[in-house]
């Protein structure tokens, strides 16, 4: 039988007000609350609780049928919380219905994965640890920011404990091969991967409401055709997305909400069911193996990497970041660690990108800034500022090896002067117990009173005598 997976994907980052030079030093507050509140507020209305309220309804309607697969990330997680409370509940509802799986990835949506796997590691735990807060689940499968793979992180994926990974269907990296089937990592044949059907994906998520299309109007019956019509030994189609195509992207107006509400009824007619990417991986086996040698993503035409670190301006930010990575992880401070995962959102380098200056509007777009090179400056004053906070703690002219080296020993006689407290504190104890059994010892051995003599019965009538002789 063949299958649908749908996954969806949300996430916002927290943006950055405008952060001078002069600020540098003097205002370690770096973001815009009112933009934040604003855009969140405005898209959680127009799109994500319909659609939230939208998938209730179809695995309702369908008797639980209908099944797919969210991603969220923690900074977006965060910024309901603060703003849109009764998104939170909504995606309770959705979790409740057994139906919705929660999937794992970095925290904030960063890029860590191209720079450093310890931060990476670390990153997507903390995530999976606010999933199971807020849900009550552990993810088990993992999705990349913008969906970024290559062989080289498939073990360390799989090595997390994830038995599944998602990513784009590139035609460079497939050739001949069809996205339509379950795979296995090349450099890790454990790990299964499902790939993004991307003209299926984008035919919702950008041409839906085009009537320029050729396709135009889409039915949802149509679209179910279509997949349908796909060849029958074709495993399953993976439908990735943005949850901002419903109502945002397409607005409702268009009949998108409608469109979604009527596939599972057509796929069931087609004899077609719905998967989560966990049924996927557990029930079909893995036909082939995929080498992937560079990182791709879902980005742009060349579905590659270059959105975010396509020219200097992003590398130099990208590579000033991650410069300090290590002693952001040594420190404590909470807020520190905060406006660390915050920076490191992929949205930072997507607003310094320069493609849109030959290829369309299509970064612009998403940015709050007015070039590239405003987004740049922006970004490194604010960074500027932060990396001044982090050598206050763990000064830069201390080698990371020395600094380490310096932390472990410290470290080292902590935990050995708590060792020793405890000790200490199990000495008084024994000493104590020592002192009141030797009391009662010496008590026991203590000889004991002679009692008071007491008047015999011989005694007395010898007074009586002598009282009556007087």
């Amino acid at each position: 039988m063949k299958a649908i997976c749908f996954y969806f994907q949300i996430h916002q980052p927290f943006r950055l007000k405008r952060y001078r030079f002069f600020d540098i030093g003097n205002d370690h507050y770096y973001y815009d609350d009112f933009a934040n509140d604003d855009i969140i507020t405005r898209i959680a209305h127009r799109s994500y609780i319909p659609a939230a309220e939208t998938l209730l309804k179809m695995i309702e309607e369908s008797n639980g049928k209908f099944r797919c697969a969210i991603s969220i990330t923690g900074t977006a997680l965060e910024q309901f919380e603060q703003y849109v409370p009764e998104m939170i509940d909504l995606l309770k509802k959705l979790a409740d219905t057994g139906k919705v799986e929660f999937l794992a990835e970095t925290y904030a949506h960063s890029l860590s994965s191209l720079i450093d796997v310890d931060e990476f590691i670390n990153e997507v735990k903390v995530h999976d640890d606010k999933i199971e807060e807020v849900f009550g689940v552990r993810p088990k499968v993992f999705r990349n920011t913008e969906l970024i793979y290559c062989d080289d992180l498939a073990p360390v994926i799989y090595g997390m404990g994830y038995k599944g990974c998602i990513t784009e269907g590139a035609k460079h990296i497939l050739g001949w091969k069809s996205p339509n089937y379950v795979y296995s990592a090349a450099s890790c044949p454990k790990l299964k991967l499902l790939l993004k059907n991307s003209k299926l994906s984008d035919d919702i998520s950008f041409r839906f409401s085009n009537t320029e299309w050729d396709a135009y109007p889409l039915t949802a019956d149509k679209y179910i055709d279509w997949i349908a019509n796909t060849p029958a030994e074709e495993q399953i189609v993976n439908l990735f997305m943005n949850l901002e195509a419903f109502g945002e992207m397409q607005p409702r107006e268009s009949g998108i909400f409608q469109f979604m509400e009527a596939l599972p009824r057509f796929a069931a007619e087609r004899g077609i069911d719905f998967m989560t990417p966990s049924d996927a991986i557990s029930k079909l086996k893995a036909v082939d193996t995929l080498t992937v040698m560079h990182p791709i993503s879902w980005a742009d035409e060349a579905r590659d990497t270059s959105a975010w670190l396509g020219n200097k301006l992003q590398q130099e930010a990208f590579d000033k970041l991650y410069s300090v990575s290590e002693r952001v992880r040594m420190c404590d401070d909470r807020r520190l660690k905060q406006d660390w995962y915050y920076l490191q959102a992929s949205d930072h380098f997507y607003y310094m990108s320069t493609k849109h200056l030959a290829d369309g509007a299509i970064h612009s777009h998403f940015s709050p800034y007015e070039t590239p090179f405003d987004a740049f400056t922006n970004y490194m004053n604010v960074l500027a500022d932060f990396i001044v906070r982090v050598e206050e703690q763990y000064p830069l002219s201390i080698e990371n090896e020395e600094l380490n080296s310096l932390l472990t020993t410290i470290r080292n006689q902590a935990t050995e002067i708590e060792s020793l407290n405890k000790e200490v504190a199990s000495m008084r104890k024994n000493i104590e117990h020592y002192n009141e059994e030797h009391a009662l010892r010496e008590k026991a051995k203590a000889p004991k009173a002679a009692p008071k003599a007491e008047e015999t019965e011989e005694a007395k009538p010898k007074k009586r005598a002598c009282r009556s002789k007087k």
